[in-house]
C-alpha cells in the first residue's frame, strides 16, 4: 500500500494537505498529531468522506524516542506499506521580540519544526532509498526566507529547514527522491487566527490571506509524478510578497 505521512495533520494546512493527497493521488494517509485526539479523528473522518483511508499516529515529532516507538514500530510492522510521500508540516510559533524570547520558547519552536523534520525524515528515508522512490516536502515559511520581526525563533527554525532541504535534495536525487520546501505567507489557519488580518493583508499584493487548500494543491503537485524533475526548490505561496 502506498502511503503519505503528514505531520501536524489534525488541523489547518496539515489537514488540508492530507485531504488533497487523497483526492489527487489516492494515498493511504498516516495522520500524525501531538495531542488533539478529536481534531485528528475529524481529519480521518474528512478523508474517509472523500473516499480515502487513513489511520492515526500520535507522537511528538520533536521527541526522538516517541518517533522511534510509534513511527518506527509502524514501519517495522507494516513491511508491505511504503511511505512514498512525507510532508514535514508540524510546527508552532512562540512570537516575541528577541530580548524576551525564553530558552524554552526557542527550544520548542526549533525542536518541533527543525528537530522534528530530522527525526521523522530519518525514520522513513532508509526505506525510500531502498525502493528508489520518494517525495519529501518540508513546510517552511516566509519567515525562513526574509525574517520576520518578533519571530527570530521561528525564522531560525524555518531557515534551517530550507537549508536542510537544499542539502538533502542533492544527496538523494540519484535515488529518485525529491526534496522540496513550500514557503507559505499569511494563510488563514489556527496559527494566524490571532493576527489582525484586515491590517496585515495590506502587506500582500493579492490583498488577502491565502487558504490552507491553496497550499495543499501545491504540496500535492510536488508529491506527484508531474514534479519528478523538481528538487531542492523553495516555492513561495504568499500572494506576491517579495521574500
Amino acid at each position: 500500500m502506498k502511503c503519505a505521512l503528514v505531520t501536524g495533520a489534525s488541523r489547518g494546512i496539515g489537514r488540508a494537505v492530507a485531504i488533497q493527497l487523497v483526492k489527487d493521488l489516492q494515498l493511504h494517509i498516516l495522520i500524525n498529531y501531538a495531542s488533539n485526539d478529536a481534531a485528528a479523528l475529524e481529519t480521518k473522518s474528512l478523508i474517509e468522506a472523500n473516499g480515502g483511508t487513513a489511520e492515526l499516529l500520535k507522537f511528538k515529532v520533536e521527541n526522538a524516542e516517541e518517533v522511534k516507538n510509534v513511527l518506527g514500530e509502524w514501519i517495522n510492522t507494516h513491511p508491505d506499506h511504503q511511505i512514498e510521500v512525507l510532508v514535514n508540516n508540524a510546527g508552532i510559533t512562540k512570537d516575541n521580540l528577541f530580548p524576551w524570547v525564553t530558552e524554552s520558547d526557542w527550544d520548542q519552536v526549533i525542536g518541533i519544526s527543525l528537530k522534528g523534520m530530522y527525526n521523522v525524515t530519518q525514520a522513513v528515508i532508509q526505506k525510500m532509498l531502498r525502493s528508489r522512490k520518494g517525495r519529501i516536502i518540508n513546510m517552511a515559511s516566509l519567515s525562513g526566507l526574509k525574517g520576520v520581526p518578533g519571530q527570530t525563533n521561528y525564522s531560525a527554525a524555518k531557515g534551517g529547514m530550507i537549508a536542510a532541504t537544499k542539502a538533502l535534495s542533492q544527496e538523494v536525487a540519484k535515488r529518485n527522491i525529491t526534496v522540496n520546501a513550500v514557503a507559505p505567507g499569511f494563510i488563514a489557519s489556527d496559527m494566524t487566527s490571532e493576527l489582525d488580518e484586515s491590517e496585515l493583508k495590506k502587506m500582500v499584493p493579492a490583498n488577502r490571506f491565502g487558504q490552507p487548500e491553496e497550499v495543499a494543491h501545491l504540496v500535492s503537485f510536488l508529491a506527484s509524478e508531474k514534479a519528478a524533475y523538481i528538487t531542492g526548490e523553495v516555492i513561495n505561496i504568499n500572494g506576491g510578497i517579495y521574500g
